[in-house]
């Protein structure tokens, strides 16, 4: 057996749909488009969203809300985490290396949920109070990143 030997399974593969070819092929006249109108045509396509003419969902319906273009989004860690990993000192680069994170977004924030049993000297651009608290209380140190 080699790969010029390998076929599909018989039944596998159909041949193409010949339409327009005849009234006997069951697809002559019209070519399986129906009668008439826009989509009988050649080259038609509707754009994303395009409801005949008439006034799309998505311009009907009121806008709602605000976008702030200034919004931070940070990679979120907690210190459970940072507990499983064993190192003594963590970085956002190490933990995109781990894994922990798959993005770093606009920076590494560390939150407090979980318990550290061994000194950790911790550096991201934010942490929160309770993990600030918890890295000091283990010996750690928490370091600021400056963005």
């Amino acid at each position: 057996m080699n790969l010029s030997s390998l076929r599909p399974p018989p039944g596998q593969k159909h041949a193409r749909k010949r339409v327009g070819r005849g009234m006997g092929s069951g697809h002559g006249k019209t070519a399986a488009r129906g009668s008439k109108g826009q989509g009988s045509r050649a080259g038609t396509r509707f754009r994303p969203g395009f409801e005949g003419g008439q006034m799309p969902l998505h311009r009907r319906v009121p806008k709602r809300g605000f976008h702030n273009p200034f919004r931070k989004q940070y990679a979120i860690v907690n210190l459970q985490q940072i507990a499983r990993l064993g190192e003594s000192a963590v970085s956002p680069e190490l933990l995109l290396e781990r894994r922990v994170i798959r993005k770093l977004y606009d920076g590494l924030k560390v939150l407090g949920e979980g318990e550290l049993t061994a000194p950790v000297n911790v550096s991201a651009h934010q942490f929160s109070r309770s993990a600030r608290e918890k890295i000091l209380q283990a010996g750690g140190k928490a370091e600021i990143i400056a963005a």
